[in-house]
């Protein structure tokens, strides 16, 4: 089986937080443009779930099969709890929420990371 790159893992996620902060920012600077329709992305578990790790056959018997990596930032539109008279979808405090979402994971994210960092520096100090 290939490794798990932690690092490689946590900037993927980072890049996907950014992406789903941008089009949050986005939707919020367009709460008064009439048609306006909320836009949100694919969840970050459903892009990973959908992700097919590459199996190396290290020895005879092993079986092995081919990994294809999907693109994560492909906007969709979003679920909204409102839609004004001008056709506006967007909801303020549902924007609000995900902007929070996106800051308690980035911060998970930089904590793991953080920690994995420190156990690197023991491991290497002997």
């Amino acid at each position: 089986m290939e490794p798990v790159y932690l690092t490689r893992l946590a900037s993927q996620h980072n890049d996907w937080l950014a992406v789903r902060q941008a089009t949050i920012a986005q939707n919020v600077a367009n709460s008064d443009t009439p048609g306006y329709a909320a836009r949100d992305i694919e969840s970050f578990s459903v892009v990973f779930s959908d992700t097919r790790l590459a199996m190396t056959a290290t020895h005879g018997a092993h079986m092995g099969s081919a990994a294809e990596i999907p693109d994560p930032a492909e906007v969709k539109k979003a679920d909204t709890w409102q839609v004004s008279h001008s056709g506006n979808s967007v909801s303020l405090e549902q924007e609000l929420m995900k902007a929070g979402e996106v800051a308690r994971d980035h911060a998970l994210t930089t904590s793991v990371v953080k920690s994995f960092h420190r156990m690197y520096l023991a491991s290497l100090k002997g």
